[in-house]
């Protein structure tokens, strides 16, 4: 027979983890105690029963996506573009390019970059998979609007694993309304090994989901204002930091209110809860380059995007988490397209003592190891010209541990 060990009373702080954990011990013991076979009673482990189980960004990793560059193109210009960039310098550059291949040598050295990543990750003994190839420079066309594709570069974008499902966020880009193709062969296949597979309601991408007078110079992200309306739900699921029972969420221009509602509903009924936070960020896209969670109870926080409102910084305080302030960037003159230098904070845990980082990043790596945990460094600039880091370009689907909550506050019961 199995025993399944249950989490003590409905959410478990990281201080009462290692009781929990103790708890087959305890179990072994008692039946010595009666005389009972020790070979009749297994410890129900849940990632050895699915091919999907990830719960936090810090469990031993197992298995992961990595993206690929192959046949990416420049986004197709809409609103959701020129509202994340700057009118004089990006405009003409994606409004020329839309649709075409990106520079050839940025692709060639990104492609060694990652390839590089997979090298290291099987190395240390993970498992990688990757999205099937495909031609992104298809013009497509819906009946509320006309694109091409962009890339299957990053997996973190639209792929959110909690426990033993796989979600595929419905994006907010045009230019990613089919992105998910490149990953039907791995979805089918997980699906069939056991896992749950949720597709979110995808929107229509009509007009009326974006506001085309969005205008960043006049602070609308501090009202909570974006270029993303409520017209419909959208999210990316980089816009979420899982911490096991608990996940962190924020608006952005990928990500609406309805957005982030469809997901708390989804997972309600799994006991999983949302928090919104919100930062002093004027264009925000995306959430882990602004706040990461790297071990339980243990964040690193964007010195430049503080967060927007007091009870949020006073909710993680009162649950006695620390979060670090994460070290400034030093990648300085090399084109990134999509984001900014704060992908050095974009970084993929191993396990609680080993993350992978980049290598020019040596105050990122300082502030690691003051933390006691060990960095593995690898080349990234190219690959983050195309809006991401190590923690973008992958996707991880399984992580060797149990849902827990590390995000006890003191009111709970």
């Amino acid at each position: 027979m199995k025993r399944i060990i249950q989490p003590l009373g409905r959410y478990l702080s990281h201080s009462r983890v290692s009781q929990c954990r103790n708890l087959s011990t305890s179990a072994s013991k008692l039946q010595e105690t009666n005389n009972v076979s020790l070979n009749t009673a297994e410890v129900y482990e849940p990632w050895e029963h699915t091919p999907v189980w990830s719960c936090n960004e810090w469990d031993p990793l197992e298995e992961v996506i990595v993206g690929r560059i192959d046949n990416a193109v420049w986004p197709t210009m809409g609103s959701e573009i020129k509202a994340l960039f700057n009118k004089m310098d990006s405009w003409p550059l994606f409004q020329k390019n839309a649709g075409q291949p990106f520079p050839k040598k940025f692709m060639d050295e990104a492609e060694k970059e990652i390839n590089e990543l997979v090298h290291i990750l099987e190395q240390e003994g993970v498992k990688v998979r990757r999205p099937d190839l495909v031609d992104h420079g298809k013009t497509f066309e819906t009946p509320d609007f006309k694109a091409s594709g962009m890339y299957c570069a990053m997996p973190r974008d639209i792929l959110m694993v909690v426990g033993n499902e796989i979600i595929e966020a419905p994006m907010a880009w045009r230019s990613r309304f089919f992105e998910y193709r490149g990953y039907r062969t791995l979805m089918k296949e997980y699906f069939r090994g056991g896992a749950q597979w949720t597709t979110a309601p995808k929107p229509l991408m009509s007009d009326e989901l974006y506001d085309k007078d969005w205008d960043q110079s006049q602070g609308l992200a501090a009202q909570g204002k974006f270029v993303t309306t409520e017209f419909e739900p959208c999210f990316d699921a980089a816009d979420f930091m899982r911490a096991g029972r608990d996940i962190f969420a924020q608006k952005s221009h990928t990500t609406n209110d309805m957005g982030i509602d469809w997901v708390e509903r989804h997972l309600a009924p799994k006991d999983i809860r949302i928090h919104r936070v919100a930062f002093n960020d004027p264009n925000p896209m995306h959430i882990d380059a602004t706040f990461s969670i790297i071990g339980p109870g243990l964040a690193v926080l964007n010195p430049d995007c503080s967060f927007q409102r007091k009870e949020h910084k006073e909710m993680f305080d009162r649950a006695g988490w620390k979060i670090v302030e994460a070290a400034r960037p030093v990648l300085k003159g090399h084109p990134l397209w999509f984001s900014s230098n704060w992908l050095s904070m974009n970084t993929l845990m191993l396990d609680e003592k080993r993350v992978i980082c980049a290598k020019e990043e040596v105050p990122t790596q300082k502030m690691f190891e003051k933390l006691g945990i060990k960095c593995i460094t690898l080349d990234i600039k190219h690959a983050n010209s195309f809006d991401g880091g190590f923690h973008c370009w992958t996707c991880d689907v399984r992580r060797r541990g149990v849902m827990e909550s590390y995000f006890h506050l003191p009111d709970q019961h």
